[in-house]
């Protein structure tokens, strides 16, 4: 699907905020490896979130989406299901027997490929994962070293790979600045052992964030984890207790396009958000609040709004996802703008410090790229003649320059603006609601 966004300006107004899609995983997950039946209630279902729900099916869960809530069957529950209400979802085959190989299909979603490695193999799982568009690429090597030096071997180190084996309790070693979600899998997992293990980080870790909303799911379903001084200890032998009724916290880092939005061109809310949320993409209203702009909160709102703007430095280790709406802040903003420690973007559902610094050339956004970090010079002159930019099925590089267009002021068409789909698929109703006009072609 290509659209072309037309540069009328967004008015004033407020977004109700789809639930974080990290905090959905999260819960999907824990809730499959409960004890008892639970229902979930996550608003605004994206395709990685059905992506886990897929995979955690395979394993032997048992999910059902109603506009009531989902309900999850956990994996290996002696309970009985009502037919009528849980198992049926997507058609998957549901609960494969002992020894049988399971299909993991996690489509384009890397946490659900780096969460469920370690859950198959703490469940003794016989696995096949599989993915498509960059997934395959993306890196794993790391994590599947460390679990075949503790009971589990894959086939290799990208997808598609085959795992067998169990895991067992021990000390894991993985470097910090990989990606959180590796230790997150571990986290998910190594509760689940007899015996106490250990998770020792060699590097500083990045994305920490996302590591606490790991733990503050785990504290939730009952599962004791102790922060050490290089990472965790994990006792063996627990058991997943959660409420029988969850909400998924709403997303930070789709409130991001609003927030700037409004911090560019005028006055814009964002609602449905915690304020002490762990979520690591929260730094959003702090950061705005460097460029210059203003930000108020009230209740569980917060509101952006124009104020003059100039060009700040940002450490992007702990907030990855935020680079490419902070690429669109820094257009706006007098003066250059550095966002460094960036180089793990390039391994994304793009290489989005490359996508974005062709995306801001295009539009007449004067950038310079390097190699972990990319710096913008504020300022947009938009060439004459017709804009056209590739998504590179990326959905933040879609949302991205969405907001650029008609916060900047310039009339672009985005191809492949499906790729919202993949975490915000409500993403241009929003836009139409704020006075966005789009075109389909």
């Amino acid at each position: 699907m290509n659209i072309k966004i037309e540069k009328t300006p967004l008015k004033q107004g407020q977004v109700r905020i789809i639930s974080s899609k990290s905090d959905g995983h999260r819960s999907l997950i824990a809730a499959a490896l409960a004890e008892e039946e639970s229902v979930l209630f996550v608003d605004g279902w994206s395709e990685d979130m059905e992506a886990t729900a897929r995979c955690l099916q395979s394993l032997g869960a048992e999910i059902e989406r109603e506009p009531s809530g989902i309900y999850v069957m956990p994996i290996g529950c002696p309970l009985p299901c009502p037919v009528d209400r849980i198992g049926q979802a997507n058609g998957q085959g549901i609960g494969q027997a002992d020894g049988q190989l399971c299909i993991l299909d996690c489509g384009e979603s890397g946490s659900t490929l780096r969460f469920l490695l370690p859950i198959a193999g703490a469940l003794g799982k016989h696995c096949r994962f599989e993915g498509k568009g960059r997934l395959p690429e993306r890196p794993i090597g790391v994590l599947l070293d460390e679990m075949a030096r503790h009971g589990c071997k894959a086939d290799g180190d990208h997808l598609p790979v085959t795992l067998e084996g169990k895991l067992t309790a021990g000390v894991y070693t993985l470097p910090g600045n990989v990606s959180s979600q590796f230790i997150t899998g571990l986290l998910f997992s190594l509760p689940l052992l007899e015996g106490e293990s250990e998770i020792r980080l060699t590097t500083k870790i990045e994305s920490k964030g996302y590591i606490d909303m790991t733990l503050k799911t785990l504290k939730t379903f009952g599962i004791t984890v102790t922060e050490t001084e290089n990472g965790w200890s994990i006792p063996g032998g627990q058991k997943y207790h959660g409420p029988r009724m969850r909400y998924a916290e709403g997303d930070w880092s789709n409130a991001a396009f609003w927030l700037v939005a409004g911090a560019i061109g005028g006055s814009i809310g964002c609602q449905g958000l915690d304020m002490e949320s762990p979520q690591g993409d929260r730094a959003i209203a702090a950061l705005l609040e460097e460029f210059g702009a203003e930000t108020k909160v009230a209740l569980n709102q917060i509101t952006a709004t124009h104020k003059e703007m100039k060009g700040i430095r940002i450490d992007a280790s702990q907030i990855p996802d935020l680079v490419p709406i902070l690429c669109v802040a820094a257009a706006a903003a007098e003066g250059k703008t550095e966002i460094y420690n960036a180089g793990r973007l390039r391994m994304k559902e793009s290489d989005r410090l490359a996508v974005m610094a062709e995306c801001m050339q295009k539009i007449g956004v004067e950038v310079e790229e390097r190699p972990d970090s990319i710096i913008i010079t504020g300022g947009c002159n938009p060439p004459e003649g017709e804009i056209v930019i590739d998504s590179h099925n990326d959905h933040r590089i879609v949302m991205a320059m969405a907001i650029a267009a008609v916060s900047l002021g310039v009339e672009l068409t985005i191809l492949g603006a499906e790729a919202v789909n993949k975490s915000y698929p409500s993403f241009f109703i929003e836009l139409a609601k704020l006075g966005g006009v789009t075109n389909v072609l």
